[in-house]
């Protein structure tokens, strides 16, 4: 037993650690000034007040969250010697990673509900997705996926690890971490994988069964206009999900013979999607581009 881990990561590839620093500090960066753009226009805006940008702000929010929690200490652990995180701090690491993860997906499959509901049912869209029922849906996200995420650190924590604690990846993950259980490690990370699968299938699939329904009500709609309208209501959201899923997918159904670096695949969905995320639902949403142009005008009146 022990009580710190070693954090392997980038330390096998010594002589790109400071070009991959500088890589990674620049999309975080970015990904932090996309995401706070985002939800400081739903702020100050009126005419974002509504569930689609309420939903699109919440995910910004826990998509910062969801970066926070990695990149600073993999963006440290670049230039420092010692890349040690201690069990509990690993712990906290791994439950808030895999909360915020499955936030992210319960928020995005509320986000393919809504846009069901405004496009199969516009009538009754504003009695079923008000505002205040729009905070409940996303609470209820938050819930769901730390309740899985206590569930999976739980069972991974629930015993004691044996040495060598190194463990080959750049943060806690749960894969990783699960492989230095002293025992029944194989069956532990069988089952908090089951588990994650079955999370990302069965929001993915409730995603796909949204966008049936609506692709069968967008083919009823007699004019192209009102067929290309409809459409570029979800074109983001399809695009992100697209990208979410499909990085995730490849480290979670990713068989255990098929080899690969795990340290290089996490980069994807750790920090490639967060940062694609927040610039694909501003450059293409004409609402946000208004709202931009809002805060610039009223700043350069200020000025004057």
């Amino acid at each position: 037993s022990f009580n710190e881990f070693i954090l392997v990561g980038f330390s096998v590839y010594p002589h790109v650690q400071t070009f991959l620093f500088v890589v990674f500090f620049c999309l975080y960066l970015l990904t932090l000034t996309g995401n706070l753009a985002i939800m400081g226009l739903t702020w100050v805006d009126r005419a974002l007040h509504t569930p689609m940008y309420l939903f699109l702000s919440a995910l910004s929010f826990s998509e910062t969250c969801y970066t926070l929690t990695i990149i600073p200490k993999m963006l440290a652990d670049l230039l420092a010697k010692s890349r040690s995180i201690s069990v509990i701090g690993c712990g906290l690491q791994m439950c808030f990673f895999l909360g915020l993860g499955g936030t992210n997906c319960f928020i995005l499959t509320l986000m393919g509900y809504d846009r069901f509901l405004a496009i199969c049912n516009p009538l009754r869209y504003p009695v079923l997705m008000t505002n205040m029922a729009c905070g409940q849906l996303v609470a209820s996200a938050w819930a769901g996926g730390f309740f899985i995420s206590l569930i999976e650190t739980v069972l991974i924590f629930k015993g004691s690890f044996c040495n060598p604690n190194l463990v080959k990846h750049f943060f806690c993950h749960m894969r990783a971490v699960v492989r230095l259980n002293c025992l029944d490690s194989d069956l532990t990370e069988f089952i908090v994988t089951m588990i994650s699968v079955s999370g990302l299938l069965g929001t993915f699939l409730l995603i796909i069964l949204t966008y049936i329904f609506i692709l069968s009500t967008v083919l009823r709609i007699p004019s192209a206009e009102g067929k290309q309208k409809a459409f570029s209501t979800c074109a983001s959201h399809i695009t992100v999900v697209i990208i979410h899923f499909g990085f995730a997918s490849i480290v979670y159904l990713k068989p255990e013979a098929s080899g690969g670096d795990d340290t290089l695949i996490a980069v994807p969905y750790t920090v490639i999607t967060p940062f694609l995320s927040p610039l694909i639902f501003s450059l293409r949403n004409k609402d946000m581009k208004t709202a931009f142009r809002k805060v610039l005008g009223k700043t350069k009146s200020l000025n004057k």
